[in-house]
This record gives structure tokens, C-alpha cells and sequence, in this order.
């Protein structure tokens, strides 16, 4: 299935002046005509980085010892760059099995 609509957080919110696009983090929905939707906690390769040097400053996760992943990394935040990448993960499977389980959403939505 390659039909689906997204939800990009960054394109419903105000952005300030310190988006950018390669070291940020959303949040995305993916809905499809048949009802599953998914939730996916999304961020840029940089952030990863960025996350890693927060946890050492504020000491979380023991001082940055260990980071909870988000569903999905992505070089940059656009809308392009994301639909490309669900429409690749499609070709492996639906996203509950090509991505962590938990992305699974639900299934009430129709398009």
C-alpha cells in the first residue's frame, strides 16, 4: 500500500528562528485509507547528537549515558525527505512490522 496522508508537526506549529531542517525532531502522523494510523516520534541524524549533549548537560539519562530512540531517523524534516522514506519502508512491510511495534496507532481513521 503507497497511498497514505501525513501529518507533519512542523508544518501545524509556529517555527522559530532556530528550525532547521538537519537537527530537529517531530512528531508524524501517517494515516491510510483503510483506517490504520500510526504515530512516529521522528528526528534528524543531528539530533541524535543534540539530544545526547542535552542529556549530558541536564543530566538526564544518566548524564547521557543512554538515549530512548525515536520511531524513526531521518537526514532532514520535510515533507519530501518523509514520504520518501514511508514510501520505502512499505516496500518491506507494513510500518508495526518494518518499524519498532510501537508506532502502531490504531484503526478508527478513514480517509
Amino acid at each position: 500500500m503507497t497511498d497514505f496522508i501525513l501529518w507533519l508537526e512542523f508544518e501545524n506549529i509556529v517555527l522559530g528562528d532556530n528550525w532547521d531542517i538537519e537537527n530537529q525532531f517531530s512528531i508524524v502522523q501517517v494515516y491510510f485509507p483503510d483506517g490504520r494510523y500510526y504515530g512516529l516520534n521522528v528526528w534528524t541524524y543531528k539530533f541524535l547528537e543534540t539530544s545526547i549533549k542535552m542529556a549530558q548537560q541536564n543530566g538526564d539519562n544518566l548524564n547521557g549515558q543512554y538515549l530512548v530512540p525515536p520511531d524513526l531517523f531521518v537526514k532532514e524534516l520535510t515533507r519530501e525527505c518523509i514520504e520518501n522514506a514511508i514510501r520505502d519502508l512499505l516496500k518491506i512491510d507494513n510500518l508495526e512490522n518494518a518499524l519498532n511495534p510501537s508506532v502502531y496507532a490504531g484503526s478508527d481513521f478513514q480517509i
